[in-house]
Formats: structure tokens, C-alpha cells, sequence
């Protein structure tokens, strides 16, 4: 569950008339800090990056998958997904607290973003 400030700050940055994934990094900053306070770990900063992207999308932001483009729709996709188990989330929420904290580190932010960069097309 994101927290209230980040909600905030991606509502700000729509009002704003900011892209998707400007509101989607807000939600993608939190979780980085969740791993970086030790609330879970990743296994990689690319999981920490998709842990939040998910969460943007439940909270209604409509960022699109790799490869697609954004269709817009009347109702969020939250509404129309069901909610999972409480036995998955507690065995996900475990599996994540097992994995370790680098993932988060400046250095692997680094290397994943100059990474990110290189495979997109010169502008």
C-alpha cells in the first residue's frame, strides 16, 4: 500500500499535466527507499523498479507495459482486478524480506539507468 505523500505527489504531477511515468516515479522513489530503510530487499533494482510501477498501476496510473501502448479507459484497471490471496501477499511479502538491500544502492541505480539509456534510441 503506497503511502499518502507519494499518492499525493503523483495526483500533483497529473494536475500538473505530467506523462504517466513522471507520476509513476514517484511510487518507483518510495519503494526504493523501502528497500533502502530495510522494509524488504529485491533481488535486483530492476524488481525494485517493477514492485513500483505495479503499485502506480493499482493506485490508477495508467503506465504502459513495455512494448504497448496506453489505451484509455473509463474505470482503473484496480477495480477491475481481484485482489490476491492473503496466503500469496504474506508469501511474497516474505520472499522479499529474505533478499538483500544492494539493490537500492546509488551504484546499482547507476548502472541500471546508464544501462536503460544505452538500450533506448539516440534522441
Amino acid at each position: 500500500m503506497p503511502e499518502k505523500k507519494t499518492v499525493q505527489r503523483a495526483r500533483k504531477a497529473k494536475r500538473q499535466g505530467k506523462a504517466p511515468t513522471t507520476q509513476a516515479g514517484e511510487f518507483v522513489r518510495e519503494e526504493i527507499e523501502h528497500v533502502r530503510k530495510g522494509k524488504h530487499g529485491a533481488r535486483s533494482t530492476r524488481q525494485a523498479i517493477a514492485i513500483g510501477l505495479s503499485e502506480a498501476r493499482h493506485a490508477g496510473v495508467h503506465v504502459p507495459k513495455k512494448g504497448t501502448v496506453a489505451k484509455k479507459s473509463n474505470t482503473s484497471q484496480s477495480s477491475r482486478k481481484r485482489k490476491p490471496s492473503a496466503k500469496r501477499s504474506q508469501a511474497t511479502k516474505r520472499a522479499l524480506k529474505r533478499e538483500g538491500r544492494q539493490a537500492a544502492s546509488h551504484k546499482a541505480l547507476s548502472r541500471q539507468a546508464k544501462q536503460t539509456a544505452r538500450r533506448r534510441k539516440a534522441a
